[in-house]
């Protein structure tokens, strides 16, 4: 049985809520699970791609951006943001940059049954770097992303969206 169209994420949805939010910037390592969403990224005008070849030298380019007046936005996987949790205590946190962290949520699933490990840490991760967090699974839950933008603004802190449709809603 397949799910609704509504119950899913599109690119475009993600796309329009990185607009509203005036991302300057989007901070990210390529990957195929976001190739349709890069695809939108690229051909937007208003948006700079910065790919890094590390996920940790996301958090150093995205803190270069902020303190020159950009909007970055790091678009990153759940286990290349468990490898980089120096950079992201040191860059992010410690020096106070409101970026909007937005988490390929990899493994998760609604259903209860997780084998994989990295679903399994990746809350618990943000918990212990106290990483506010909102879960985006379909169209209906895109308002997060701005939700978590403003908090990001307002506490001058990195606030995550885990997204957790990667799988089907980037793809097509």
């Amino acid at each position: 049985m397949t799910e609704p169209a509504s119950a899913s994420l599109s690119p475009e949805t993600i796309l329009a809520e990185i607009r509203k939010n005036g991302v300057t910037h989007v901070v990210w390592l390529p990957d195929s699970e976001t190739n349709w969403l890069y695809l939108l990224m690229k051909a937007e005008p208003s948006l700079h791609l910065v790919p890094v070849t590390n996920e940790a030298l996301a958090f150093s380019a995205a803190a270069g951006l902020s303190f020159g007046g950009k909007v970055p936005l790091i678009l990153i996987q759940n286990t290349g943001m468990m490898d980089s949790g120096n950079s992201l205590r040191g860059w992010a946190i410690d020096l106070g940059i409101p970026v909007l962290l937005m988490i390929g949520y990899r493994g998760w699933t609604r259903h209860g049954v997780t084998p994989d490990t990295a679903a399994i840490y990746t809350e618990r991760f943000l918990n212990a770097f106290g990483i506010h967090y909102y879960l985006v699974e379909c169209d209906a839950d895109a308002e997060r992303i701005s939700i978590a933008s403003d908090e990001a603004r307002k506490t001058g802190r990195p606030v995550a969206v885990l997204i957790a449709d990667e799988y089907h809603g980037f793809n097509r």
